[in-house]
């Protein structure tokens, strides 16, 4: 199946665990990235996860109505039918949702993918994200149960965030400051709510000075290597060797060597939403600069169609975000990796 079922979801992250590579995990905001996405992890040869988050799902259901569910809900299904022309598996994700989103976009997402999966089908959606970060610990916590109960009945995976990734995600605006590390107790009470895979799957986005947008190498202070410490607390604690997947988000600009250290931890998904944006944008801003006066109706002038048709200037942005998703593969060793 080119849209991963459950089983072949978790089969996927156990080999990027034990391979020590990382998915790309790529937003997407029309039908154009989302090929795009599946272009690039097909060039690639690597299997992958394709994201939704709040503001995409918003965009995609049309500024008449903005309904998230709907937009989602849409391009998911698109996805079903299009990614068969891929040879390649992908997820599907729903990326950053806070509280006050969640019952007008995760749980009722929840609940199509439970309605599917009662009919025997499998869902709609392979995970989604819960971003708890801007609550309290203990807050953030109790609602991850709820959440991970229903996702597991509806065998979906669930991505938790436990403590703030700096910078501004669809809304969701923390300082860059000294908390943005992830600490071992942080660790251990996320084990004592959720369990360690009896409960349900779960991914963890921990932080580590992780920072959404834009920042050139060196201006963020990343700490992979905490990773490791979170990872033996909670073994010491639990018995139980390597107990998180990771997630690495605000990754724009992170160095090789952070990548690396960040994948000998455990992280299998890393968030790619910046770069991918910029990929796309760029050579659509070098079309219409060379080609203003065709664009534009210049002086009266009749312009070019076949310089403003979006058929020439698409795909030149499919083609340079698909080759930027292949540059993440490499960077997160998936190339080559793909499961068939």
């Amino acid at each position: 199946m080119p849209i991963a079922t459950p089983e072949i979801y978790n089969e996927m992250l156990d080999r990027a665990k034990a391979g020590k590579f990382a998915y790309p995990a790529i937003n997407v905001t029309s039908s154009q990235t989302l090929h795009a996405a599946l272009r690039g992890f097909a060039e690639a040869e690597s299997d992958g996860i394709i994201q939704i988050s709040t503001g995409g799902a918003e965009f995609l259901g049309g500024q008449h109505s903005k309904d998230m569910v709907t937009g989602a809900v849409a391009l998911a299904e698109f996805a079903h039918i299009v990614a068969k022309k891929y040879d390649i598996t992908v997820a599907l994700h729903t990326d950053h949702c806070p509280k006050d989103k969640l019952d007008g976009y995760v749980r009722p997402l929840i609940e199509v993918s439970a309605e599917r999966v009662a009919r025997g089908e499998n869902p709609l959606f392979q995970s989604h994200m819960w971003d708890g970060s801007a609550e309290t610990l203990a807050d953030n916590l109790a609602i991850g149960q709820e959440l991970l109960a229903k996702a597991a009945a509806a065998k979906i995976i669930l991505e938790v965030e436990i403590t703030p990734t700096g910078g501004e995600e669809d809304g969701v605006t923390h300082e860059i400051n000294d908390e943005l590390y992830t600490t071992v107790e942080d660790a251990i009470r996320t084990a004592e709510a959720l369990g360690l895979g009896e409960k349900g799957r779960y991914l963890l986005a921990a932080s580590f000075g992780n920072v959404h947008g834009v920042y050139k190498p060196g201006n963020v202070v990343l700490r992979p290597e905490l990773l490791k410490d979170l990872q033996e607390g909670v073994a010491a604690k639990y018995g139980k060797a390597d107990p998180f997947d990771f997630v690495f988000h605000g990754g724009s600009g992170s160095t090789a060597e952070e990548i690396t250290t960040a994948l000998e931890n455990g992280v299998v998904k890393m968030n790619l939403d910046t770069d991918t944006q910029y990929a796309f944008t760029r050579p659509v801003a070098a079309h219409m600069f060379k080609n203003y006066d065709g664009v534009l109706k210049v002086d009266g002038e009749v312009g070019n169609k076949k310089t403003y048709d979006p058929r020439t200037w698409g795909k030149l942005a499919e083609e340079s975000m698909a080759k930027r998703v292949a540059e993440a593969c490499a960077a997160l060793r998936s190339t080559g990796t793909k499961l068939k």
